[in-house]
């Protein structure tokens, strides 16, 4: 069984691939470039992990990847789409600019989506695949000061569903996981922030989210455990999503 992992070096992706990897699959992680961390993995699986560099925002680069993937497995198993970038500085969106907006959204949104395009042909060789999309609580939670984040996460949610609905037929399921507070470089600037958050009760969970939280969703996911849903949200966030009194 294949995956591939776009930003799949740190983070998520590197939580979810040290478990896809635990269940036997083979990986192919992507990002623009690779870390001391992730070159530890490889050295641990050293027949089962390889890196393709890639930058999901540039077109060629995707090409590339799926060509990469093509000449050296023929079909994949398993697509996460994960990939994802913050923006360099949280801003009003009243101040937000045409260039800081299409960072953000070219990558998260944009890029998952061709992403996906270029890699229907090489899950339809595999008969019965999956794939799996990286959003976060962001999609339906507003944050007016990193507004061009929460869009590319919405529009993460719409790309499930379309896909989701155009792939059935193939024996393809879409399935997005929205992950809430994540202890990952995205996070580190704002931990103490969030961290008495949760301890005032903003998750009925009070920890924040560890990567491999978001990567044993994934695994469950890719064994089959979900093969009768699809256009599916599971929410991976600490129970953020419950609205209480």
């Amino acid at each position: 069984m294949t995956a591939v992992i776009t930003g799949g070096t740190k983070g998520i992706g590197l939580g979810i691939a040290k478990e896809l990897l635990k269940n036997g699959f083979t990986v192919v992680a992507t990002s623009r470039n690779t870390n001391e961390e992730f070159k530890k993995l490889s050295n641990e699986y050293p027949d089962r992990l390889l890196f393709i560099p890639c930058d999901i925002s540039s077109f060629p680069d995707i090409e590339n990847l799926v060509l990469q993937v093509k000449n050296k497995f023929e079909k994949i198993d398993l697509l996460v789409n994960n990939a994802g970038v913050a923006p360099k500085e949280r801003k009003d969106i009243l101040e937000l600019n045409p260039e800081e907006f299409d960072y953000v959204t070219d990558i998260n949104m944009k890029g998952t989506f061709f992403v996906t395009q270029k890699f229907v042909d090489l899950l339809k060789a595999a008969g019965s695949a999956r794939i799996v999309n990286i959003s976060s609580m962001s999609a339906y939670t507003a944050s007016v000061n990193r507004g061009e984040y929460c869009i590319s996460k919405a529009g993460i949610s719409m790309i499930t569903k379309l896909y989701a609905a155009r792939l059935a037929e193939y024996g393809i399921s879409v399935i997005e996981i929205r992950p809430g507070i994540i202890e990952t470089d995205m996070t580190v600037k704002v931990k103490e922030k969030y961290e008495k958050l949760i301890a005032d009760g903003i998750t009925p969970i009070k920890r924040m989210g560890k990567p491999s939280d978001i990567g044993r969703c994934v695994a469950a996911i890719a064994k089959g455990d979900f093969d009768f849903c699809t256009g599916t949200v599971i929410d991976c966030d600490g129970g953020f999503n419950v609205r209480c009194l």
